[in-house]
């Protein structure tokens, strides 16, 4: 075959592919379509999905409805999504602690954020807070140190599964309180934070908005935020900055991404449905009733955000010294 002719069929065939990879994305979304979250119905990940999904499902047409594969600190989840077919009908909520944690504290992930996943678009950044049952005798965070010094090996705290950022959060705290608190992992954080209510465990990080509804009931008490600033949500609880260790700062984020090689076409098309569902008054009124803020921004911003990030917990991960098998 002479060398033009093989080429101009190569183009035909390139040509081809393209028409049909055009068509097959024209119509999308055709059915419903499922937002995995690693994470229990009822915590802050979910709550926040499921308003997501709803505003989506207005732009989009079709239905957005939420899937709960909770476990293994989101491993489930993010493995589930990995495997399916890469066609924008299954979209995965990942987080800080899926995506720039989980690579530096397992020695082995069953996935790559960078290779696994095409980003669609940053959600919102929710600060986390540490707090205590309303009966502990400690108010703060020197008395936390005191208290922890005093009783070696005897204080625990809690978090929602080795790996979150609740859970790296506290080893950083630990690390540079220079004290020892006995890690007790959950499979979410409902359970974790009745536990501390109940004196079961002494202490733990939480997005504010999991528990300020217990701190206005009084059954808990904050104490201090690990934010640069002071929250407008709870302005009279200070930063742990503020109270010993300066520069300290936690703020876990969430973002939804898709399977790799979903078609580019469709990721633009769902990026667009997340940041025009993030000036929804339904989602921006649930994050400010859990004093998160939205992201947003292109799928381009949300991948190289996600490396900067990988990076810098990567370091606290080892500076901590958390390792799991």
């Amino acid at each position: 075959m002479s060398m033009p002719k093989r080429t101009t069929l190569t183009l035909m065939a390139f040509s081809l592919a393209a028409t049909l990879g055009s068509a097959a994305t024209a119509g999308f979304p055709e059915h419903p379509i499922r937002l995995v979250v690693g994470f229990p119905a009822g915590q802050s990940s979910d709550t926040s999905a499921r308003r997501m999904a709803q505003s989506m499902s207005i732009t989009l047409k079709q239905t957005v409805f939420v899937e709960n594969r909770p476990g293994a600190a989101g491993i489930i989840s993010h493995e589930a999504v990995k495997n399916a077919p890469a066609d924008g009908y299954t979209l995965l909520m990942g987080s800080t602690g899926t995506l720039a944690i989980n690579p530096s504290l397992y020695r082995k992930l069953p996935y790559d954020p960078a290779k696994d996943f095409e980003p669609v678009s940053l959600i919102a950044a929710a600060p986390l807070v540490l707090f205590a049952a309303a009966n502990s005798p400690v108010n703060n965070l020197q008395e936390l140190i005191a208290y922890a010094k005093a009783r070696p090996g005897k204080v625990s705290y809690g978090s929602g599964g080795s790996g979150t950022t609740q859970h790296i959060a506290m080893e950083m705290l630990k690390k540079e309180a220079g004290i020892f608190m006995l890690h007790i992992p959950y499979k979410g954080s409902s359970a974790m934070i009745t536990d501390v209510i109940g004196g079961q465990i002494d202490f733990a990080f939480e997005p504010a908005g999991a528990v300020l509804p217990f701190a206005k009931t009084g059954r808990i008490k904050l104490l201090g935020f690990a934010t640069a600033k002071r929250n407008l949500i709870a302005p009279d609880v200070p930063t742990l900055a503020e109270q010993g260790l300066p520069g300290f700062e936690a703020v876990p984020w969430s973002g939804i991404l898709a399977p790799k090689g979903t078609p580019p076409e469709i990721i633009q098309q769902l990026n667009e449905a997340v940041n025009k569902a993030l000036k929804d008054p339904v989602v921006t009124d649930e994050f400010a009733r859990t004093a998160s803020y939205a992201l947003g921004g292109t799928p381009a911003e949300f991948r190289k955000f996600m490396q900067a990030d990988t990076a810098r917990w990567g370091k606290a991960v080892k500076a901590s010294g958390a390792q799991v098998d």
